[in-house]
């Protein structure tokens, strides 16, 4: 009897595990509370371990056709020049901010559910309401009040998820920074680097090249205010002007194309670890489970990781507990192993003082110099087996 798997969240880790359980035999419904999939985000790249799970799935070709072409990430003096620069790595070397795999998080969504389109269904405009153990199978209620009956249930909704309550209570940890991505017009002199513009009171600018022919604008600001992403759009565009209203460069350029209607997304930084990963039938996956407050799409690589290994343990038994139980140990090393990402980080990386960004930008030259990269990749070729990107992934009877 084929057994089938009620997904929530049409993200990244929804549509990955949906790929590889329907791979493996499973019946899927991916269910997603937005209206439509969702365009808008960060650039993620995606490495090691990761980027072995995206072939091994079969979509390396297609995140490799869809990379946006960041040659690099630079910081930028006020006037605009580079104060220090990180092109991509060369082969051999210890990936830099930019890797080989450098995508849209909405890109990558977008490739996941055209690869999954025709064995999943996906319910769009709709979330779960209740869950109900009947033994054999879990009745999920779905809010168009329609019921599905099903063998697993996976939250996959993310680090703010509203059905993690189903499996266990736990608190997201804000860390009181704001990131608000904004899709930008493409300009004659927007080129293929990653330019960050630090700005004094812990603010900064961002410009990213993509590969659907516009710019990807970050503006970031920390705040001991709680709670701006919950907030209607035109309080936070409101919130965004006033605090940038003093910052050059991008700045001017980024909040003109907010008053214009660009396409917006506000986020704020959080953490959250799960007691429990699974009760019954239900399971946690990605950020609903684990979110360290990582960049840069270290999140997106546990996720890709753990829907692998969801469905890899689930295939190797046909007791839905023992497979469980054995995603949850081995993905709980991973998350164990991510480093932690702590307020003091972020404030260092993003200064209050003119002279704490100049501290910065000496720091970043003497690493960015012939001789720091040297350094920076004999250290990250010793310590690179604890880290996510030395995972090594199980193997796991070959999926159709």
């Amino acid at each position: 009897m084929t057994r089938h798997a009620v997904i929530s969240g049409a993200g990244i880790a929804g549509p990955a595990v949906a790929h590889q359980l329907a791979a493996r035999g499973w019946r899927t419904t991916v269910i997603e509370r937005f209206p439509e999939r969702r365009d808008e985000g960060q650039n993620i790249d995606v490495r090691g371990a990761a980027r072995e799970v995206a072939r091994r799935m079969g979509i390396e070709d297609d995140l490799l056709a869809a990379n946006t072409g960041e040659v690099g990430m630079r910081f930028l003096r006020a006037d605009g020049s580079p104060a220090a620069s990180f092109p991509v790595s060369a082969p051999g070397e210890i990936d830099g901010p930019t890797a080989e795999v450098e995508i849209l998080r909405g890109e990558l969504s977008r490739i996941l559910i055209e690869h999954t389109c025709n064995s999943t269904e996906y319910r769009f405009d709709t979330q779960i309401v209740d869950l109900t153990d009947r033994g054999d199978v879990t009745t999920v209620t779905v809010s168009d009040g329609t019921t599905i009956d099903a063998d697993l249930v996976v939250i996959a909704e993310g680090l703010r998820s509203r059905s993690r309550r189903f499996v266990t209570s736990a608190d997201v940890n804000d860390l009181g920074m704001y990131f608000a991505y904004v899709t930008l017009a493409r300009d004659d002199t927007d080129g293929q680097w990653w330019n960050w513009q630090h700005a004094t009171g812990s603010r900064a600018v961002h410009l990213r090249p993509d590969n659907l022919g516009t710019t990807r604008a970050i503006l970031t600001f920390i705040s001991e205010v709680r709670g701006l992403e919950d907030l209607e759009s035109t309080d936070q565009i409101a919130i965004l002007k006033r605090t940038f209203a003093d910052v050059g460069g991008a700045a001017p350029r980024v909040l003109a194309e907010l008053d214009e209607g660009a396409p917006m997304y506000f986020s704020a930084v959080g953490q959250v670890r799960a007691g429990e990963w699974s009760r019954g039938r239900v399971t946690l996956l990605g950020d609903a489970a684990f979110c360290n407050a990582t960049f840069g799409g270290g999140g997106t690589s546990l996720a890709l990781i753990g829907a692998y290994v969801l469905a890899g343990e689930l295939a190797r038994t046909d007791d839905l507990r023992v497979g469980l139980d054995r995603y949850e140990a081995f993905m709980r090393r991973q998350a164990d192993a991510t480093p932690p990402v702590r307020m003091s980080v972020l404030r260092r990386a993003n200064p209050q003082s003119r002279r704490g960004i100049g501290a910065l930008h000496a720091g970043a030259r003497i690493v960015a110099s012939p001789a720091g990269r040297a350094v920076m990749n004999l250290l990250g070729k010793r310590l690179v087996h604890v880290a996510a990107d030395g995972t090594r992934l199980p193997d796991y009877p070959p999926a159709r």
